[in-house]
C-alpha cells in the first residue's frame, strides 16, 4: 500500500489498523516522522532545492536538509529526541505514524511552510549566539524574547507571529513545554511599536469594474489560458472568492482533496424566476470551513465579465483537459496546465500595468467583488451569503476594508453611489447592535 493511500484512509476517518500494519512490513522507515512528512506529497515527489545564502545553517545531524514544510516534523534537538524514542518503546510504529500523521494534517502545506521558514530563523539566530543544541527545545522563556527582540525594527508583526506559531507547534509536535509568559508578551508588544514603515503594507485599491473590464478587453479568450484566467478571475470578483479557492499555489501542489477539479464540469444551469441564469458549484476546503467546504453560487450577470459566460467558455476552450485536473487547467502544446496563482496574478498585473493600473494582490478580487456588489444595490444581506461570511463577520471584514472606499472612486463610479454604501453599512451595523424583536 502507498503512504499517500494510507494518508488518505486516516484523513477521511477509516479505520487503518491492519493498513499501517501492513505498510510498516513492506516499507521499514528511515524514520517515523520521515515517512510521515512523504506521505504528505500527495501529488508527486517534491525535492528540497538546495539552500540560499540566506537560508543556510550551521550543519548538525538533528536538521537534515529537506523541504521548508517538513521542517515542523523532521528537525529536532536532543531532547525531542530523547522524547520520541521512548515514545517508540511504548507505543506501535503505526499508531505513532497515524498520530503524527493526523497532528501535522491540523497545518496546511502553506502553514507548514511559513512555520519552517519561522524555525529556520529560529535555528539561525541560535546559531548567531552559539546557543548549544540542548538549550534550543524547549526554549527558554529569555532565549525566545531575544529572538523575538533580535528582529525589532525589521521583520513585520505578522510574519514574527507566524515564526512564533511554528515555534509553539515545533515544541508540541516534539512534546516539549511552551514557556513563552509575561516576558516575550512585552518583548512582542515593544516589537509591535517598533515595526518599521517598509514592512507596512500601503492599502491598494481593491478591483474595480473597471479593472475587470480592462482584464476582459485585452484578454483573448481563444487562447488556453487567458481564456482560464478571465474565467478565475470573473469568478473570484462576483463570487467573493479567494483565489485560493479557486487556482492553485503551484504546479506540485494540486491536492483533490483540496483543490476544485474540472470533475464539476459542465456547470447544471437552471433559470431563475427573473429569467436570469445560474449555477452552482462546490469546492471541497475553504479557509474558514476546512475540509466541510462550500457552494459557490454564479449568477450571470448583464455585463462582459459575467462568471458564467466566462466559466462556459473557458469548458469549451480547454475541453481536452481531464476531468481529474484543477478546474482552471488549460491547455498547451505539449498537454495541459494546472493554472497557478503566480501565473493567473502576473498575467492580470501585466495587463493592468500596461494600461496604466497599479498592480493588485489575489484578495483584491474578493474585495472588490463585496464593494462592486454594494454599489449596485445588493442588500449586504446577500453579499456576506455570497462571500460565504455571517452576518457579523462580514461587517467586521466591512470595518477592516472600508478605509480603502476612497481609492475605489474611479471614472465608473459616482460619489453619490459610494456614500449610498456608507450609509447601507451604517443602517446594517445598527441593525445586528439591535436585532428586531422576536415575535
Amino acid at each position: 500500500m502507498k503512504e499517500t493511500e494510507l494518508y488518505r484512509q486516516v484523513m477521511q476517518g477509516v479505520d487503518v489498523q491492519a493498513a499501517a500494519a501492513a505498510f510498516w512490513a513492506d516499507n521499514p522507515p528511515s524514520s517515523i516522522r520521515q515517512s510521515v512528512a512523504q506521505s504528505l506529497q500527495v501529488s508527486r515527489t517534491r525535492v528540497p532545492r538546495p539552500p540560499r545564502a540566506s537560508s543556510s545553517f550551521a550543519p548538525s545531524q538533528h536538521r537534515p536538509h529537506v523541504l521548508a514544510s517538513d521542517r515542523l516534523l523532521v528537525w529536532s534537538t536532543p531532547a525531542g529526541q530523547e522524547w520520541q524514542a521512548d515514545l517508540e518503546k511504548n507505543f506501535p510504529d503505526a499508531s505513532l505514524f497515524r498520530l503524527f500523521q493526523v497532528m501535522i494534517h491540523s497545518l496546511d502545506q502553506d502553514t507548514r511552510s511559513n512555520y519552517g521558514a519561522g524555525l529556520l530563523r529560529f535555528t539561525q539566530f541560535c546559531d548567531s549566539i552559539n546557543v548549544p543544541e540542548t538549550q534550543r527545545m524547549p526554549a527558554s522563556e529569555a532565549l525566545l524574547a531575544q529572538f523575538v527582540a533580535a528582529f525589532a525594527g525589521i521583520t513585520a508583526s505578522k510574519t514574527l507571529n507566524n515564526w512564533m506559531a511554528g515555534l509553539q507547534f515545533w515544541h508540541v509536535v516534539n512534546g516539549a513545554p511552551w514557556h513563552a509568559s509575561a516576558m516575550v508578551h512585552h518583548t512582542r508588544r515593544g516589537f509591535s511599536k517598533m515595526v518599521p514603515p517598509s514592512a507596512r503594507h500601503a492599502k491598494r485599491p481593491p478591483v474595480t469594474i473597471e479593472a475587470l473590464s480592462i482584464l476582459f478587453d485585452n484578454l483573448s479568450f481563444s487562447n488556453p489560458f487567458d481564456c482560464a484566467v478571465g474565467a478565475a478571475a470573473f469568478t473570484a470578483f462576483w463570487c467573493c472568492c479567494r483565489l485560493g479557492e479557486l487556482v492553485i499555489p503551484s504546479p506540485n501542489l494540486f491536492d483533490p482533496i483540496k483543490h476544485i477539479s474540472r470533475a464539476v464540469l459542465p456547470l447544471a444551469i437552471i433559470i431563475l424566476s427573473n429569467s436570469s441564469r445560474a449555477a452552482s458549484l462546490r469546492i471541497p476546503w475553504t479557509k474558514t470551513t476546512k475540509e466541510e467546504g462550500a457552494i459557490i453560487s454564479i449568477t450571470a450577470r448583464p455585463h462582459r465579465t459575467c462568471p458564467l459566460a466566462a466559466l462556459e467558455q473557458h469548458t469549451l476552450i480547454n475541453a481536452n483537459v481531464p476531468a481529474n485536473a484543477p478546474l482552471f487547467a488549460y491547455l498547451t502544446p505539449t498537454g495541459w496546465s494546472p493554472l497557478t496563482r503566480q501565473d493567473f496574478i502576473s498575467r492580470c498585473n501585466n495587463v493592468w500595468t500596461s494600461q496604466g493600473f497599479p498592480p493588485m494582490p489575489g484578495h483584491a478580487f474578493r474585495i472588490g467583488g463585496a464593494t462592486e456588489l454594494l454599489l449596485q444595490g445588493v442588500h449586504p444581506d446577500v453579499v456576506s451569503s455570497q462571500g460565504r461570511w455571517t452576518s457579523r463577520s462580514f461587517l467586521e471584514y466591512w470595518r477592516r476594508i472600508e478605509t480603502i472606499l476612497p481609492l475605489f472612486i474611479s471614472s465608473s463610479i459616482n460619489n453619490d453611489r459610494v456614500a449610498n454604501v456608507d450609509n447601507i453599512m451604517d443602517s446594517y451595523a445598527q441593525r445586528l447592535s439591535h436585532p428586531a424583536p422576536s415575535t
